[in-house]
């Protein structure tokens, strides 16, 4: 198994609780503390609510501090990422939690995934960096909370820690801050009474978790119908890079087409409508980007498409495809993390048949030749532009 599919778990103290907190690379803050999450973890162990539900973040750490600290009997965690839903998962297990019993998992962006669940004493929220996503799940805590709860919030001032303030106090009529350091802060909003309607600031069509944003994707004399949400990758227009991946690409008809990283499933379904390719399976960690892909196969009846969540390739198992077509993200939160693309190109080339090609779309500043290299052999230059290029390489 490679380093990058190789779980950890690291000791840590909150309020003399000792814990373990499962972690690997491509997940939030791994190899280092992330605050916003540590505040959160301070807060919650004060609290004394028997329900508590966290959104955001992964780890799983504030919802075991919650339980273990706090004295929550039960507790609900979900995040958008496959890698911080099975890090809670981890992390709760580690700790003594029996998953399905009192503690709750879903990899999902906010808490629908979550059948029946009660009105909770304590909501905590590790903001996204995306505002309207944000929103989301600000809305859907207040939903959540029972009247007499309290919502914590918590992120970095450049993630949108003030405006997520901001959308809480419109929600509660004032906030508390409670802590600042390191570029951070927590507040946090008792809820007095019961709302129906989401107060202007919060005004979206998203905040109803099936609507989403239809997008076209014009190749040719072909149209593809893409879905996308806020939070999933480019989700408001076809970013640059992938237009100039979508106008390189070779697909040959017949052949089988790996889509790592899918977001909204742009270059495996015009593979698909416009190459002619025979089957395409498409993976994406993010679960909104999965949601709005499996609307889009369905919407436009790609029965030789299917999208699967995935740490990278993982979800692929021994399946083999005549082409890799990918834009691999290099980023987790804000932080720049190239163990991440690096690990698409490794997994990139274990997903080909002998022969197989790949096509991978990047910043031209970055060093991605080499790794390509160490696993290819050779590589060649596609399209070398102002801002993008793309690299392709043949097992």
């Amino acid at each position: 198994m490679s380093a990058y599919h190789t779980w950890h778990l690291a000791p840590v103290v909150v309020a003399h609780q000792p814990l373990r907190i499962a972690s690997k690379p491509g997940a939030l803050a791994h190899g280092r503390q992330d605050i916003p999450s540590q505040m959160l973890a301070d807060w919650v162990a004060t609290e004394t609510g028997l329900r508590a539900l966290h959104l955001g973040g992964g780890t799983g750490l504030v919802s075991a501090v919650a339980a273990l600290v706090g004295g929550a009997r039960h507790v609900w965690c979900a995040d958008r990422s496959v890698v911080g839903a099975e890090a809670a998962r981890r992390t709760l297990e580690a700790n003594g939690f029996v998953l399905g019993e009192t503690a709750h998992v879903a990899h999902a962006h906010g808490s629908a995934a979550f059948a029946e669940l009660p009105a909770v004493d304590t909501v905590t929220i590790r903001i996204p960096t995306d505002k309207v996503a944000m929103h989301q799940l600000l809305w859907d805590a207040w939903q959540r909370l029972a009247v007499g709860g309290r919502c914590a919030v918590a992120g970095a001032n450049d993630e949108g820690a003030k405006s997520a303030a901001r959308a809480l106090e419109a929600l509660a009529g004032s906030v508390q801050v409670v802590s600042q350091y390191g570029g951070c802060r927590l507040v946090v909003a008792t809820k007095t009474q019961a709302c129906d309607a989401a107060p202007a600031v919060l005004a979206s069509p998203f905040l109803d978790p099936d609507a989403m944003h239809e997008l076209p994707v014009v190749t040719g004399y072909t149209t593809v119908s893409l879905f996308t949400r806020p939070g999933v990758f480019s989700w408001a227009h076809v970013d640059e890079a992938t237009r100039i991946l979508l106008d390189v690409m070779t697909v040959r008809p017949g052949e089988s087409v790996l889509d790592l990283g899918c977001g909204a499933g742009a270059l495996g379904l015009t593979a698909l409508a416009v190459h002619g390719a025979g089957r395409a399976l498409l993976l994406d960690a993010d679960a909104e980007a999965v949601r709005c892909t499996a609307r889009a196969i369905a919407a436009g009846g790609y029965h030789a498409a299917e999208v699967r969540a995935s740490d990278i390739a993982e979800a692929a198992g021994d399946e083999r495809f005549d082409v890799v077509l990918t834009n691999p993200p290099f980023h987790v939160g804000k932080a720049t993390a190239l163990d991440l693309p690096r690990q698409f190109m490794a997994d990139a080339w274990a997903q080909l048949v002998p022969g197989g090609r790949l096509y991978l779309v990047a910043n031209r500043t970055l060093p991605y030749e080499r790794v390509l290299t160490e696993w290819f052999g050779t590589v060649r230059t596609v399209h070398d532009g102002r801002r993008f290029k793309v690299l392709s390489a043949i097992r």
